[in-house]
């Protein structure tokens, strides 16, 4: 397996190539050079399987065997799973509470009509930072750490140690991360840019209270584009990329995606199994019309809140392996850049112009970590999409085979990033935009059905099935769980009620909308299931959450508080003391810092 770079530059490069230059120099992302495809009988084989064993047979077909024995990819992977709450589990998937739709969706809705049933989350926040950036981030801190050895183990005599210097910009969660992936690990420097008084209290301190002498934080006056933007320049900038040895940990990076793929192989099985359980139960089955619903294929589609596309762009290469994922539903915020893309072909920036008044285009929003004007691994797709007439795997593999063809996507792609950054965005034909519908459908979510989404699904509920933070409900969804004792998980957790985080609640809101919309137009098709991927602890964003839950409380109940929907880790944060350094001055600042901790290079 080899990767290219989106921009055509940057051909036949290895796997550890690609992870540790993490952008091409180009200025392009790396993308493999075809996507493996993996047969129903094979796909059907990762069913009983765990989560580590899973990803290990997914990851396999990405690395080549000479670059990471068998042996060390499934040490790798184990090890980076090591550090979750259920390690065998990693994401386990949970049953929403039946609720009723919004009142407020576009279009009105029906308030007293129920949710579907066939709504679930998919908990990426069991990891040491409660955000689904700890799947990838603990797989790709141990993925530099396993080169570097490699190569230090075997360089010349009198040769310096191989060391790197990742940099990279967070909206809040890829920081935190990044930091407990990475903290202490021997020849890496890490430096992670996050913009001033834009992420949440909980978020800034869960980063800033990590003194490990090779963690540092910086705190850039602006938005996050601005910070992302600063670590693109310094990757642009031969001088400092080679001086330096920089690496990426932003979603830009290749095994970032690939860790990402995986989960959705797991959530698919995990709801397929929990579905025809609650089917059976519900229709009170059993025998021969049981086993029939058993072995049926039952739809599922994802709903994923969106910011920078690394999490939905992940499901694109898990279905183009093979994987029958109906459709993708990308859920944007206010800052709907990719929701605009896909109604009306537009990929611009600042279409109301604030910028010139002074103002700016980044509005800020509950859901911080998705207030991104700029989704980087847009980049990706869009590849796919202007070099095939189509997103079938065969069209996508013919694009990659063919080398005439990659160099125009190439070419293309160079010419629409080139007018995103001198001219604020582009437009696509409408032929371009149906091939990426095919896949993906879009909703846009403000703030106020995110805080009436957090309040429907607490308050509904009229038992405490669901813990606020841990214990699991409907998540025992491996083959040896009883068919009776997984129904009666999954009835509790349907009368039960949810904490949402604010981003969660974005995707969650956005697959209310599309079913609402399904059914008004008869497009519902029977039993289709629909994962949210919940991508962060409630306990994050304390003030969202705990205003749209007291907010509606009734009379007389005692306030939620943050103790309550937090896990203990993130409530002992309170008062350790913190280190960040404050830079007011763009990239000149940054570079300054870089310089003041790690000399001229």
């Amino acid at each position: 397996m080899r990767y290219r770079s989106t921009r055509g530059q940057s051909h036949d490069q290895s796997f550890e190539d690609a992870v540790l230059q993490g952008l091409a120099p180009d200025g392009g992302l790396y993308i493999p050079h075809s996507i493996p495809a993996l047969t129903a009988a094979e796909i059907e084989q990762l069913r009983p399987l765990s989560f580590p064993d899973m990803a290990v047979a997914v990851v396999r077909r990405f690395i080549d065997p000479s670059e990471m024995p068998d042996a060390d990819l499934a040490s790798l992977v184990r090890k980076s799973f090591s550090t979750f709450e259920l390690p065998d589990v990693v994401a386990p998937v949970e049953a929403l509470p039946a609720v009723p739709l919004p009142s407020l969706a576009p279009g009105g809705g029906d308030p007293a009509a129920p949710a579907s049933p066939g709504l679930w989350v998919l908990e990426l926040f069991r990891g040491p930072t409660f955000a689904f950036k700890d799947v990838a981030l603990q797989f790709l801190g141990n993925l530099f750490e396993y080169f570097l050895q490699r190569r230090n183990a075997s360089r010349a005599a009198g040769e310096g140690r191989h060391a790197i210097t990742v940099v990279g910009a967070t909206s809040g969660d890829t920081g935190g991360a990044a930091i407990y992936g990475l903290r202490g690990k021997e020849d890496i420097e890490v430096f992670i840019l996050h913009p001033a008084k834009r992420i949440s209290p909980v978020q800034e301190q869960q980063m800033t209270s990590v003194l490990d002498r090779n963690v540092h934080n910086i705190a850039l006056e602006g938005s996050f584009d601005d910070c992302q933007d600063i670590v693109k320049a310094l990757f642009a900038d031969e001088a400092v990329r080679r001086g330096y040895s920089l690496a990426a940990i932003n979603s830009i990076n290749w095994a970032r995606i690939l860790a990402q793929t995986t989960y959705y192989f797991y959530a698919y099985f995990a709801a397929q199994r929990l579905a025809k359980a609650e089917m059976v139960a519900r229709g009170g089955v059993e025998g021969e019309a049981a086993q029939r619903i058993d072995e049926a294929q039952i739809p599922v589609q994802f709903s994923v809140p969106t910011g920078n596309f690394g999490d939905v762009l992940a499901g694109f290469y898990a279905r183009t392996m093979g994987l029958p994922i109906r459709r993708l539903l990308v859920a944007t915020n206010a800052n709907d850049i990719l929701h605009r893309f896909f109604e009306t072909g537009e990929y611009i920036k600042d279409p109301a112009g604030v910028a010139r008044a002074g103002k700016d285009p980044v509005q800020q929003t509950l859901s911080p970590a998705m207030d991104i004007l700029v989704s980087s691994n847009f980049e990706r797709l869009m590849w796919y999409v202007v070099g095939a007439p189509s997103l079938e795997r065969s069209e996508l593999e013919a694009l990659s085979s063919d080398a005439a063809r990659g160099a125009a996507a190439s070419a293309e792609i160079a010419r629409l990033m080139d007018a995103l950054k001198h001219d604020g965005g582009f437009r696509v034909d409408a032929a371009v935009v149906a091939r990426a519908r095919e896949l993906f459908v879009s909703r846009r979510v403000d703030d106020a059905l995110v805080l009436d989404a957090i309040s429907r699904y607490y308050h509904t509920g009229t038992t405490d099935a669901h813990a606020h933070v841990g214990g699991i409900s409907a998540s025992a969804s491996g083959d040896r769980v009883a068919l009776g004792d997984r129904a009666a998980r999954i009835a509790a957790a349907r009368r039960g009620r949810y904490v949402l985080d604010p981003h969660t609640a974005v995707g969650v809101v956005a697959a209310e909308q599309l079913l609402q919309a399904e059914r008004k137009a008869g497009e519902r098709a029977d039993g289709v299931q629909t994962v949210c991927l919940a991508t962060a602890s409630a306990g994050k964003f304390p003030d969202a959450v705990l205003s749209a839950i007291n907010g509606h409380a009734a009379a007389g109940t005692r306030p939620v508080g943050f103790a309550d929907i937090a896990p203990p880790a993130l409530v002992q944060l309170e008062g350790l003391p913190l280190r960040v350094v404050h830079v007011r001055t763009g990239i000149a600042g940054v570079r300054q810092v870089l310089r003041g901790t790690l000399g001229d290079r």
